[in-house]
C-alpha cells in the first residue's frame, strides 16, 4: 500500500504541473490571474498566427573585403610612424598590394608585414609586396559575419516590437527569420535588410561634377548621390556629389543614436554619440578642415552635406534629411543595434494573414476534437470500463503535451497540432497492447490480478521498443529540420514520451487503486 501511495502522488504531482501551465492557454487572462497561474506561454507558429516568413542570405564575402579593407587603411596610418615609403597600398579581393616608394626599405617593410598573422606573404621583390589573406581566417570572418547578423537583425527586431520571431541560422550563410502576428511587413523587412553602414566622408569641391559624371575621377574619389525628399509630396530627388574614398568615421564607432526634433519646422532628425576612438578622430579632423564640407553617407546614399564651422568636440552629431517620423526612428534603430558586417539580400518571402492563420487554428482544433472523440468511443466500445481507463489517461497525455510546450515555451505550428492527432492515436495503441495481452491471459486462466500483472509486464517491452524507435526519428527530425518539420517533431517526442508514462505507468495505478487489497473481481475488458 505504501508503494501505491507514492506511486498516486508522484502521478498527481506530475499532473498538476503541467495542468498549471497547460490551463492558463485555454481560459481567461482574468481567471488566470484569480486562480495565481503563470502568464500564457503557448506560443502559436507562423502558420497559425500569421505574419512573415523569410530566407535571407549574407554575402559573406563582403565580409572578408572589409576586414582586408581595414587592414588597408591602418597600414595607411603605420608605415609613416615605421618611416616607410608607399606610392599606394590597395586591396582586391582578399588580396593586398603593397607597393614601395625605396626598393631599400623591402627587408623593412617584409620584418614589419610579417606581424600580420592573418595574412600571407607573396612576390616579396624588390617594390611590391602582396599579401594573401590565410583561408582559415576568411573561414571564420564569414562565420562571424552571419552571427553578428543573426544577432543584430534580432536586436532590430526586438526594437521593432515583433513579439516571439524566430531567427536561426540554416546553411553556411543563410538566415531564417519567422515574424509571427507581423503588420507591417514591408518596413520590417526594410528594418532587417538595411545594411545600416554609417560613414563620414571629406567632400571633394576640388572635382568638377560634369567630370565626375562622365567618369574622370581621382583614384582616391567616388561619386555618390545626395538624397532630398520633400516633405510635402515625398518625391525624392538626388544630387551629385564627390567625396573622398576613405571614410573618416565609420559604423563601428556608433555609440548610441536616437530621433530629435529641430530646426523652423520642428523636423525629426536623428542624433548619434560616438564612442571615445571616433570622438577623438571626429574632433582632430573637424579642427584641421573648418570650412569644408563633411557628408554623412548612408548605405552609399549622402543625407547631408554640411559645412564644418568649427572644431566639434564631445563625440556628436546629426542626420538629418527631410524624414517623417517613422523614417527617423526605424533609422535610430538600425543605428543603435549596428550596421550588417555584410550586404543581405532575401531569397525568399512568404507572407501568411491572419484570417488564414485563424482558419488553421480552427481546422486543428477541431482535427484534435474529432481524433479524441472518436479514439474515446471506439475505447468505451471494445474494452467498456478499461476502454473508460484508457481514455482517463489519453485525457492526461493531452494535458501533458499542451503544459509541456507552455513550460518549455514551444512553439506550436500546424504541423505540431499534427503531431498531436497523430500522438492520440499512438497513445492508445499502447493501452490496446496491453489490454490484448490481459484478455490472452484470463482465456488461459489465470486470475484478474496476474494477468493485469502479466499483461502490463509482457507488453511493456513491445511499447518500450517501438516507442522508443519512433522517438528517436522524432529527434533526428528537431536536429535536421526546420520549421515546420521541427514543430512535428516537438509535440511527436513530448506526446510519446508522454503515452509511454500514462499508458504504463497511469493506467496500471488506476487499476491497482481498483483492485487494491486483493479482493478478487471480474476485469470489464
Amino acid at each position: 500500500m505504501k508503494s501505491l501511495r507514492i506511486r498516486l502522488a508522484v502521478v498527481a504531482a506530475i499532473t498538476l504541473v503541467f495542468l498549471v501551465y497547460a490551463l492558463p492557454n485555454f481560459i481567461s487572462k482574468d481567471y488566470a490571474n484569480m486562480l495565481h497561474l503563470p502568464k500564457k506561454s503557448l506560443r502559436l507558429g507562423l502558420d497559425l498566427k500569421g505574419g512573415v516568413h523569410l530566407v535571407l542570405s549574407v554575402h559573406t564575402e563582403d565580409a572578408v573585403h572589409a576586414v582586408v579593407n581595414q587592414t588597408v587603411q591602418a597600414l595607411k596610418r603605420e608605415f609613416p610612424k615605421q618611416k616607410l615609403g608607399y606610392e599606394k597600398i590597395e586591396a582586391k579581393g582578399g588580396t593586398i598590394t603593397v607597393t614601395l616608394l625605396d626598393p631599400q626599405d623591402n627587408q623593412k617593410a617584409v620584418n614589419f608585414l610579417n606581424n600580420l598573422t592573418d595574412y600571407t606573404l607573396n612576390n616579396k621583390n624588390a617594390k611590391t609586396i602582396v599579401l594573401t589573406i590565410k583561408p582559415k581566417r576568411a573561414l571564420a570572418i564569414k562565420k562571424q559575419a552571419v552571427e553578428q547578423s543573426i544577432e543584430i537583425i534580432r536586436n532590430r527586431i526586438d526594437q521593432f516590437g515583433v513579439t516571439e520571431p524566430t531567427i536561426v541560422k540554416s546553411g553556411d550563410n543563410q538566415i531564417t527569420v519567422d515574424l509571427p502576428g507581423l503588420k507591417n511587413t514591408q518596413r520590417a523587412i526594410s528594418l532587417i535588410g538595411k545594411t545600416a553602414k554609417l560613414e563620414l566622408h571629406l567632400v571633394d569641391d576640388s572635382v568638377k561634377l560634369s567630370d565626375a559624371l562622365s567618369g574622370k575621377l581621382p583614384a582616391d574619389d567616388i561619386l555618390l548621390y545626395e538624397q532630398h525628399i520633400d516633405p510635402a509630396t515625398g518625391d525624392v530627388t538626388k544630387t551629385p556629389i564627390v567625396v573622398k574614398k576613405e571614410a573618416i568615421i565609420d559604423g563601428t564607432m556608433i555609440k548610441s543614436a536616437a530621433v530629435r526634433f529641430g530646426g523652423s519646422l520642428n523636423q525629426p532628425y536623428v542624433a548619434f554619440t560616438l564612442n571615445s576612438e571616433g570622438a577623438t578622430i571626429f574632433a582632430d579632423f573637424t579642427g584641421s578642415h573648418v570650412g569644408k564640407k563633411l557628408a554623412i553617407v548612408m548605405d552609399g546614399i549622402v543625407y547631408s552635406a554640411p559645412v564644418i564651422q568649427e572644431r566639434i568636440g564631445g563625440g556628436r552629431g546629426q542626420i538629418t534629411g527631410s524624414f517623417t517620423t517613422k523614417q527617423a526612428h526605424d533609422l535610430a534603430i538600425v543605428l543603435r543595434s549596428g550596421s550588417l558586417p555584410a550586404k543581405i539580400t532575401i531569397d525568399e518571402k512568404t507572407q501568411i494573414g491572419p484570417s488564414l492563420g485563424a482558419d488553421s487554428i480552427h481546422q486543428g482544433l477541431i482535427s484534435v476534437l474529432l481524433g479524441f472523440a472518436l479514439v474515446i468511443i471506439f475505447m468505451i466500445l471494445y474494452y467498456n470500463i478499461s476502454g473508460i481507463v484508457a481514455n482517463i489517461a489519453l485525457l492526461l497525455n493531452i494535458v501533458i503535451i499542451f503544459g509541456a510546450l507552455a513550460l518549455f515555451k514551444a512553439t506550436l505550428t500546424l504541423p505540431g497540432i499534427a503531431g498531436i492527432v497523430l500522438t492520440i492515436g499512438m497513445a492508445v495503441d499502447a493501452n490496446v497492447l496491453i489490454y490484448e495481452r490481459i484478455r490472452e491471459e484470463i482465456r488461459v486462466g489465470r486470475g484478474v490480478l496476474s494477468a493485469i500483472e502479466a499483461g502490463y509486464k509482457r507488453a511493456t517491452v513491445t511499447i518500450l521498443d517501438a516507442n522508443i524507435t519512433t522517438l528517436i526519428t522524432a529527434l533526428i527530425l528537431y536536429q535536421f529540420g526546420t520549421g515546420p518539420i521541427k514543430g512535428f517533431a516537438v509535440t511527436m517526442s513530448i506526446g510519446i514520451i508522454a503515452s509511454m508514462f500514462t499508458a504504463v505507468i497511469v493506467t496500471r495505478l488506476i487499476f491497482d487503486l481498483i483492485y487494491a487489497g486483493g479482493v478478487k473481481k471480474k476485469i470489464s475488458i
